[in-house]
């Protein structure tokens, strides 16, 4: 029998699959079990203790060094002129940081009043009411998550714009404070991530863990932190990185305005990109328990200062870069800004679909089949009698769709968005193409740790599938 009748003669369309939703299996339930646990066999990811603390100490010193570059010696990246120059040079780097970016009473004001504001609007502004996927750790219980993401998001942009425009806060001065901010946000990233790891510890509900201080910070101790109604990881992927990184182009937007007159088309696609990809973590807040982020990964420093201070300070760079320049210095011809907008909208379109048809599948899988409707429902983001493996464990493997030609379309898509946001100030400097380069390492050792607990989860049925879905990132290449 050909694998494509197979795959036909084991599937069950989306009603089906709503009277009779896939559960696991007790050998699955054993090997989830020894998932679910830090693993002897293989006891360090990033290093181990030693690699972890290079990361916690090594990461916040390159945002300094980057932004340092871009704001004050023209995107170059500056270095030591001889082995003489290394102590004058650390103390200039140490000047800018003392005096450009301390963490003063303005960056407090404006980073903690977000943190309020949004778990404010998080616990009170009704919202959307979702299943999350069965978590082992929990015995395969389901929590429910309350998607109010998106009118929150609105509400932020509103209440923002009127205070600017009666000029009670003025978004312009968000990106000329953005060393400070920065400060900020990373002494919320560190204390949020130890005093979350001394209280899961304290209250006896930390899982899966190593034995060793600095790593289990690193990689968290909690799985579901919540606090009332507020899902905390979930509140914290899309409500801290992503506002801050739209309201940083807004701010560039703004900037630009009082200083010449006019936004640029290249700013302008920044405040487009960034708003797409806010509104589709909002439009779409409902798939995010349905992910790796909420099913598997703890919250700790990884996660909490990604989010807190990483993204939103590292992502925007081509924002610094022309809030800081004169556009003259990356102009593009039109048929080049065609193809820029051309090729974002492209990338967001399959990064959409393709996150939204995994998603919904997992919903039907769980007997779910209405769907909820925001803006904007893209076509073919919800697949109709969909192909999938059933394995032994008891799970689904979705083969149609986008995922039929790559094992991660929707990483393609989002790489290639990442890269867009660098090359839109074109090779006026390197340091803004940072977003793209990390998020491709990331992505390739996200995708190594997946594909092995997916080998280990599935086992002949891994194998089957990849036989089916040949290619890990791009169609036809890899």
């Amino acid at each position: 029998m050909s694998s494509t009748n197979e795959l036909r003669q084991r599937n069950v369309d989306a009603q089906q699959s709503a009277a009779a939703p896939a559960t696991t299996s007790d050998e699955g339930r054993k090997i989830d079990q020894f998932l679910d646990q830090h693993q002897t066999r293989v006891p360090y990811e990033f290093g181990g203790p030693w690699g972890v603390t290079a990361m916690m100490i090594g990461f916040p010193l390159l945002m300094y060094y980057l932004w340092i570059c871009l704001w004050f010696y023209d995107g170059k990246l500056v270095s030591p002129a001889s082995m003489d120059d290394i102590v004058p040079f650390l103390h200039r780097m140490w000047v800018h940081v003392r005096d450009d970016a301390s963490p003063n009473a303005y960056a407090w004001k404006v980073y903690t009043g977000l943190i309020v504001f949004q778990l404010f609007l998080a616990w009170v502004v009704p919202g959307y009411q979702q299943e999350g996927l069965p978590v082992p750790s929990l015995g395969y219980k389901t929590l429910m998550y309350n998607c109010n993401a998106l009118w929150s998001i609105y509400i932020t942009m509103i209440t923002a714009a009127l205070l600017h425009y009666y000029n009670i806060f003025r978004l312009t001065e968000i990106i000329n404070n953005y060393g400070h901010i920065m400060s900020v946000a990373m002494i919320y990233g560190f204390a949020v991530s130890f005093g979350v790891y001394f209280l899961t510890v304290a209250t006896g509900n930390q899982i899966r863990m190593s034995g060793n201080f600095i790593y289990d910070v690193f990689m968290g101790a909690c799985l579901n932190p919540r606090i009332g109604p507020i899902d905390l990881k979930m509140w914290a992927e899309v409500r801290i990185p992503w506002v801050i990184v739209f309201f940083l182009a807004v701010s560039g937007g703004c900037h630009q305005y009082e200083q010449y007159g006019y936004v640029t088309p290249n700013m302008a696609f920044m405040i487009l990109a960034t708003w797409l990809y806010l509104n589709a973590c909002g439009k779409g807040e409902e798939c995010i328990p349905q992910t790796w982020d909420m099913f598997h990964e703890k919250w700790g420093f990884m996660v909490i200062f990604w989010n807190f201070a990483g993204v939103p300070f590292t992502y925007v760079y081509s924002v610094v870069y022309m809030a800081s320049h004169d556009p003259s210095k990356y102009q593009f011809s039109t048929p080049t800004y065609v193809l820029l907008y051309t090729t974002l909208l492209t990338a967001y379109y399959i990064w959409d679909t393709s996150m939204s048809q995994k998603s919904r599948f997992k919903m039907q899988t769980q007997g779910i089949t209405k769907f909820r409707n925001t803006f904007p429902q893209l076509p073919w983001g919800t697949l109709k009698n969909p192909e999938f493996i059933q394995t032994a464990h008891g799970n689904r493997l979705l083969t149609s769709g986008w995922w039929r030609y790559s094992r991660k379309p929707n990483y393609v898509a989002d790489w290639v968005m990442s890269f867009c946001w660098g090359v839109v100030i074109g090779g006026t400097t390197i340091i803004p193409y940072f977003y793209s380069v990390f998020f491709i390492t990331v992505l390739i050792h996200r995708c190594g740790r997946d594909f092995e607990r997916c080998s280990i989860k599935y086992a002949k049925d891994w194998e089957r599938y990849c036989s089916i879905v040949k290619y890990k990132f791009i169609p036809g290449v890899y």
